[in-house]
């Protein structure tokens, strides 16, 4: 769940949409509830543990436009919401917010939020989990957490550039990249070497 909240949201392996078994979908709402309501949000010129404003006007009505889509589409608003927290009264600060019941077609679930706010979505078995999963046009990166051998059975079905197994971050010097509408190439590691090398292809050499 930090990697939901750092840098205020604004980060482009954000595991934002939360894939948990229908029979923790509560226990897990409970949990992200009390961190998210736990965050601070204040000035991010002062120090200590808060967490600062989105970047600019647009990011700020476009994450707002979201979290008012998803309360229109019928998620639950566990916490959160549009309304600025209650120690500022202006500025593009965005309300931790949390949604459970969450479904697959809803606009939060298909959009980028780049915000402070997770989305719960409760799955069946585990085929399911990874049909949601890959049901996205972004492919950046994924996390699972819980058993790593299980985890290391599901990590390949997954259409994502950067798998991380209970952590939320690529490992250092692993290359960083994605599928799908997440681009193509890889920066750093090996292969992020590799797309600076030229290549030459020599036919016809005697045997």
């Amino acid at each position: 769940m930090q990697g939901v909240l750092i840098n205020s949201g604004q980060s482009c392996i954000a595991p934002t949409r939360i894939l948990v078994h229908k029979d923790r979908e509560a226990e897990a709402a409970g949990f992200v509830k009390a961190m998210f309501e736990g965050t601070q949000v204040g000035d991010p010129l002062q120090e200590g543990g808060h967490i600062g404003p989105v970047v600019n006007k647009a990011q700020y009505e476009k994450i707002q436009g979201l979290i008012q889509s998803a309360i229109d589409e019928g998620a639950t608003l566990e916490t959160g919401g549009t309304d600025r927290p209650s120690n500022v009264n202006r500025g593009y600060y965005i309300k931790p917010t949390v949604f459970s019941g969450v479904t697959p077609n809803m606009r939060i679930a298909k959009e980028e939020v780049f915000g402070p706010v997770a989305t719960i979505m409760a799955y069946d078995d585990l085929d399911q989990a990874i049909e949601v999963a890959n049901d996205t046009e972004y492919g950046l990166s994924a996390v699972i957490s819980g058993d790593p051998a299980k985890a290391a059975t599901v990590a390949p079905k997954l259409r994502a550039g950067m798998v991380a197994i209970n952590n939320w971050g690529p490992a250092p010097g692993a290359p960083f990249g994605g599928y799908k509408q997440s681009g193509n190439g890889r920066e750093a590691g090996l292969f992020g070497l590799k797309d600076f090398m030229e290549i030459k292809a020599i036919s016809g050499l005697p045997a």
